[in-house]
């Protein structure tokens, strides 16, 4: 395990709000000057292979949706003991992808990352539509102040870009994705 952080975004763009931990990770990446010693990732798609970011990583801070009590726009913090301890019911695939897999982890290897959640309570993931809610989109700078602070107290202390990328101008892309070949 080295000394590095993950900061993983799950959800699924498909589905409005529940996109908001990629669409988070994203914003970061283009936005801001990344350390080597901290990976930005889509984790939205990863699966089992979530797994290995919690074994090889010293840090990891997941970046989501939640399903505990609260109205659209809450934001929360979570230890991965605290969000284990919320009970089984969930109201998405990425909730409870990411405590599969930190059960599993606790069970594997002694050798298992620091994991905290930095996550906002959606206000509509039923919809098949690349967005987010205006309910959502007004909490999102609060949203990844926290993320900024999360990462901060983990020793990351990110610098933005002279260039910065709207929210905006990433959720275009996300439903208007360009395929850009270089030869």
């Amino acid at each position: 395990m080295n000394n590095s952080c993950a900061l993983i975004g799950l959800g699924n763009v498909m589905f409005m709000d529940d996109g908001l931990g990629i669409y988070a990770a994203e914003y970061i990446k283009q936005n801001y000057e990344t350390p080597l010693n901290l990976c930005v990732l889509d984790g939205g798609g990863l699966g089992f292979t979530l797994m290995t970011y919690f074994q090889e990583y010293a840090k990891v801070i997941i970046i989501s949706t939640t399903s505990v009590d609260g109205k659209s726009g809450d934001i929360f913090s979570f230890t991965k003991d605290e969000l284990m301890s919320q009970g089984s019911t969930r109201s998405s695939a990425n909730e409870v992808e990411a405590v599969m897999m930190l059960e599993i982890c606790s069970i594997l290897d002694d050798e298992m990352a620091d994991v905290s959640i930095v996550s906002m309570k959606p206000h509509d993931i039923i919809p098949v539509k690349t967005d987010l809610t205006n309910e959502v989109q007004e909490k999102f700078p609060d949203f990844i102040e926290l993320i900024l602070d999360s990462l901060k107290t983990s020793g990351i202390k990110l610098e933005p870009k002279k260039e910065l990328v709207s929210l905006q101008e990433i959720l275009d892309n996300f439903s208007n994705p360009t395929q850009s070949i270089h030869i």
